[in-house]
């Protein structure tokens, strides 16, 4: 093995271990709420990738893009952690939020950077159906993570089922947010193990 080929390895094993990072930065909306113990940035990534492979599919898009921007979306939380509203009045969460991932993805090797950093820009020029269904992805699975809060019996979180929806643009994500939000979201569990609600 070359001399360069390990260190392509060691900068992509250096981006695994910080992408677990994620696992332990809370998403920082819900602790001001009062929540504790509030999904971490890895668990809201994993369910917003599951959400935007669905979306893709409703909406006849490939999900690959899709799937790319909702897994790398908050990758550079790992630095900078999940900064709500509030934070983000003081500084500017754009420049920061670009200059941590695009300092994460500069050592990986040509053809990831590459990917990757196109994902990002296209993602955040909203121009695309990829990089629409992503964002719809990110806003509905809040969305979904808010109304299982709130049928946790946390009443905070009703501000944001009030405010969001109206930033979903596929038709797609408006209807699965119609049906969710009108719905007891633990009825699977509770069918699957032959309990009656």
């Amino acid at each position: 093995m070359s001399i360069k080929s390990r260190r392509s390895l060691k900068n992509i094993l250096n981006l695994v271990s910080e992408a677990g990072m994620l696992k332990r930065v809370p998403r920082s909306g819900w602790s001001v709420l009062g929540i504790k113990n509030a999904e971490s940035v890895a668990d809201h990534s994993f369910r917003c990738a599951v959400i935007g492979y669905a979306l893709a599919h409703l909406e006849n898009v490939a999900p690959y893009k899709v799937l790319l921007m909702t897994i790398f979306n908050d990758l550079h939380e790992a630095r900078i952690t999940d900064l709500h509203k509030m934070a983000q009045r003081y500084i500017d969460a754009d420049m920061v939020e670009d200059k941590s991932y695009f300092e994460q993805i500069s050592v990986l090797p040509k053809g990831m950077k590459s990917e990757l950093s196109g994902a990002r820009k296209e993602y955040k020029r909203q121009a695309t159906k990829e990089s629409i269904i992503a964002r719809d992805a990110d806003i509905l699975e809040c969305l979904i993570q808010a109304k299982e809060y709130l049928e946790q019996g946390f009443s905070g979180a009703v501000k944001f089922t009030k405010k969001a929806p109206r930033f979903l643009k596929t038709q797609s994500a408006r209807k699965l947010w119609s049906l969710a939000k009108n719905m007891n979201l633990e009825d699977w569990w509770f069918g699957l193990s032959g309990f009656k609600r």
